[in-house]
């Protein structure tokens, strides 16, 4: 079987596999105070060009929304998110778990709109009821979105500038960072992102660590006590080497980006595959993931050799399922996959 559901079916990067067998013999501090998270934590502030950023390592993509949206949020405050975003639909609930509403928005393929949330903000405070609502007190994005689609510069300074005027943070969930970083489409840079962005993670789980993201928050807003936050929420890991032995690797040699920039190479071929093969877009991405539109009676066909994700239903006859290109994504996948289509 071809395996294109996803980013994270396999192990780990042999480079970062490298690193940690290469250290497993030493004795280190634990909870992240080791010299390799320390390390890590002052390669990504240089690489970001952001001295002060304060950074925390957690284990994965949920844990890690979780996390930010329930310590920087008020009791009586809910996030904005396209209803297409991650925290609106993949997370089995965990921001109201946690006590916070998601306030969802409509999508432009899988992209807020600065207007949208700019009305959406004045709609509530013109209300004379507001009080007795849900205040909307941070804004999540994702960056690549969910349909692999990316922000640009204007785009992203526009929805600052909207957060800006109410005093509320913007947070961008980075789970695959890496792959919008190595899409030639994309204008935006890590240091851009920690100039706009009030608080953003750089996804490892997705990009080939075991485990791991590193949340940065840019504007010395970490809250406080934020490893007591951490904490009981069960995401403070004694063994925090791991996550920093393989950010330590990551950011060394630029390996994060060409990471990225080899899986969307792959994703270009695939791409350009496909159209050669007659197959319909649902949209554009210019990142990793590929959406298409495939004729039910054909997906049964297609499953006997690849493995795909289900994304929705199109319509009666048709559904859009997703081809995801990866950190582990070889020349002789893209050939397989070449055959069947």
């Amino acid at each position: 079987m071809l395996h294109f559901e996803n980013d994270y079916n396999e192990g780990a990067h042999p480079e970062l596999l490298k690193a940690l067998i290469e250290t497993n013999d030493e004795n280190l501090a634990g909870y992240g105070m080791d010299s390799y998270t320390q390390r890590a934590a002052d390669k990504i502030r240089e690489t970001c060009g952001c001295p002060q950023a304060q950074i925390q390592f957690v284990t994965g993509g949920t844990q890690t929304n979780q996390l930010v949206i329930n310590s920087l949020l008020k009791s009586y405050e809910g996030v904005i998110a396209a209803e297409t975003g991650h925290v609106a639909t993949h997370e089995a609930g965990a921001i109201e778990f946690s006590g916070h509403k998601v306030l969802t928005l409509p999508h432009d393929a899988g992209k807020l709109k600065a207007d949208d949330v700019a009305q959406y903000l004045a709609d509530f405070y013109a209300d004379g009821n507001h009080e007795h609502m849900v205040f909307p007190g941070m804004v999540y994005i994702s960056h690549p979105t969910e349909y692999g689609t990316l922000y640009n510069h204007e785009e992203l300074a526009a929805l600052v500038k909207v957060c800006r005027s109410y005093d509320i943070p913007l947070f961008m969930d980075g789970a695959r960072l890496g792959y919008a970083l190595g899409s030639s489409s994309s204008d935006l840079s890590l240091e851009t992102i920690a100039e706009l962005c009030d608080v953003f993670y750089i996804g490892g789980t997705k990009l080939g660590a075991l485990a791991g993201e590193a949340i940065v928050f840019t504007k010395n807003n970490m809250p406080k006590h934020f490893t007591a936050i951490v904490k009981q929420h069960g995401a403070l890991v004694a063994k925090g080497r791991i996550f920093g032995v393989q950010f330590d690797r990551f950011f060394t040699d630029n390996l994060y980006e060409k990471i990225g920039r080899e899986a969307v190479g792959y994703a270009e071929q695939l791409k350009t595959i496909l159209k050669e093969k007659g197959y319909r877009f649902y949209l554009e991405s210019p990142t990793n993931q590929q959406f298409l539109i495939v004729a039910n009676d054909k997906l049964t066909e297609l499953g006997q050799s690849v493995v795909y994700s289900f994304w929705e239903k199109y319509d009666e006859n048709h559904t859009v399922i997703r081809l995801a290109t990866s950190w582990s994504t070889t020349q002789a996948d893209i050939d397989a996959i070449a055959q069947v289509l």
